[in-house]
């Protein structure tokens, strides 16, 4: 699984002009499940975003986490992560995962962070969606569940 996470001061997600989810202080995660993906992908990068350390200390230092803070997550479904743009100018898409399985290990990283007490939302798998980020910092990370991804 890919995840790109920004620390944001909010971001929100509208399906047919209705906003489905939001989040204050804290994360939007945009998440890509890739072919290869298991569960203990989802697992792998729940704990990885719970854990980071990417808001100031009273220092101005990176050593607080998202519970640290008391912040929460907007997490939304992002195939195109997977994307091969090795040849050619269109993306290919082959390396992402079938929808159905792939709603099933995003469900679950999702709810791997909500066990964790994170306030989590999210978009609406599939759909198409207008998301808005107010990126604080600004801080973007990408993060790969797999140390090296084959091509």
């Amino acid at each position: 699984m890919i995840a790109l996470v920004q620390r944001v001061r909010s971001g929100s997600v509208e399906v047919n002009g209705e906003i489905v989810g939001s989040t204050g202080r804290g994360f939007v995660v945009l998440v890509g499940v890739c072919a290869d993906d298991e569960p203990s992908d989802a697992m792998k990068l729940a704990e990885k975003v719970y854990g980071l350390r990417v808001f100031e200390d009273h220092t101005g230092k990176f050593n607080l986490s998202i519970s640290d803070v008391g912040g929460s997550i907007l997490a939304v479904s992002q195939f195109t992560l997977c994307a091969d743009t090795t040849k050619g100018r269109r993306p290919s898409f082959a390396r992402a995962m079938e929808p159905e399985r792939a709603k099933n290990l995003f469900d679950a990283f999702v709810e791997l962070l909500r066990a964790k007490g994170i306030h989590t939302e999210t978009g609406i798998f599939g759909a198409k969606m207008l998301v808005k980020i107010e990126n604080d910092g600004p801080v973007t990370l990408w993060l790969d569940s797999k140390a090296k991804r084959k091509k």
